[in-house]
């Protein structure tokens, strides 16, 4: 089969290593989106394994499609039966980008329609009561060319299930996830987020650390499809208890409010790591070790009063990381004219999304010689 692994602009590089590191083929890549091939277990095995990744689809079906006409034709010619019980429940979701066919609701109304059509045929009823497990599919359209595909997750990947409680302006696990990786954390490497809000991103660095699978205490759509061979998401979950290493990563989250260190604990105890945490204002961050990495994501202050004080933060936070010489510093922020404010232009940039917005992540490595010199595994991507 073939499978879309989706993810935010500028992270395909990511998810594509990811693909890689569990052996998994990939076809190709574009915007927003890798194609790789596998058999159920594959499936699964990114399921589970996929930290930077929004979702995977299983394609049903490719065709071009100008006119509502030739959506509803192509969409019939699939062999639904194969995937759709007699009494499934079928949801459908849309998207159209550049297309004649620019009337969302409209394409998922006939998409459904299509559907239903040839599952009364193939199973020679006039009824389909949809009363069992839920299939949903997404009907995407990119420049009139059309794409069927069933969401094998069911939420998005973000939702790793330790996130329970939150604070103010939280990042996406998955974005969080893609950022450690892009720092190129490694588990003997000290980590510190000296801005954490509700931990995010020191919880993923431990995740990263022990080898757990993001997904691997959590449910997904495809566990209930009917056509799948075996039992691959209990091979997959195997495999991931089987892979977590029993290690005790330096990694330190810290926060100015108190609230949300306490929301931290409660959620690096429910993803089942060990990470230190204290409260202190990013002024008074002394690191503890020579050398490491800083991951952070400040206040971006978009009211004009919450702008300068944001600001104030950019211009004390290159006072305090001017001193550690020896550690690399990864920011991500949307203020346009962060590198002018903070003082300093980054050695690196790239472009992410984060929650919507247009932001850039800015890597300042440390001097030569320590951490490790800044490798070309990830493509700049300014």
């Amino acid at each position: 089969m073939r499978y879309i692994a989706t993810c935010k602009m500028g992270l395909e590089s990511v998810v594509s290593e990811e693909l890689r590191a569990k052996g998994i083929e990939i076809e190709s890549v574009s915007d927003a989106r890798i194609v790789f091939r596998g058999d159920g277990l594959a499936m699964a095995r990114a399921c589970l394994w996929l930290r930077s990744a929004e979702r995977v689809l299983m394609i049903a079906g490719e065709f071009k499609a100008a006119s509502f006409e030739e959506l509803y034709d192509g969409v019939r010619r699939i062999e639904w039966e194969r995937y759709i019980r007699k009494d499934s429940f079928i949801h459908v979701n849309g998207k159209s980008a550049k297309s004649t066919l620019f009337a969302v609701s409209d394409c998922q109304r006939i998409t459904k329609k299509a559907i239903v059509d040839r599952l009364f045929e193939a199973y020679h009823t006039a009824n389909l009561p949809e009363t069992g497990e839920e299939i949903i599919i997404e009907v995407g359209l990119l420049r009139d060319e059309v794409t069927l595909c069933l969401d094998c997750c069911g939420a998005g990947l973000s939702r790793r299930g330790y996130r329970t409680w939150n604070v103010a302006a939280p990042i996406a696990e998955t974005l969080g996830a893609a950022i450690v990786s892009l720092a190129r954390y490694r588990a003997e490497i000290p980590l510190v987020d000296p801005m954490c809000g509700s931990g995010t991103m020191p919880i993923e660095a431990a995740m990263i650390a022990r080898n757990m699978a993001p997904g691997m205490n959590r449910p997904f759509a495809a566990e209930k499809w009917s056509f799948l061979e075996g039992d691959p998401f209990a091979l997959a979950r195997e495999e991931a208890h089987d892979s977590v290493l029993d290690t005790a990563p330096d990694i330190l989250g810290s926060d100015i409010d108190p609230h949300a260190i306490e929301v931290c604990k409660k959620h690096a105890k429910k993803a089942g790591v060990t990470v230190r945490w204290a409260v202190r204002p990013v002024s008074e961050f002394r690191p503890e070790s020579e050398s490491g990495i800083i991951v952070c994501n400040p206040p971006y202050g978009e009211r004009l009063m919450e702008k300068r004080d944001a600001e104030r933060l950019y211009r004390e936070m290159r006072r305090v990381f001017d001193k550690l010489t020896h550690w690399d510093k990864n920011i991500i922020a949307s203020h346009k004219e962060f590198e002018r404010i903070y003082g300093k232009k980054a050695d690196r940039r790239r472009k992410l999304s984060n929650g919507g917005m247009t932001c850039t992540l800015y890597r300042y490595f440390a001097e030569e010689g320590f951490i490790r010199k800044p490798d070309q595994s990830f493509p700049n991507m300014e």
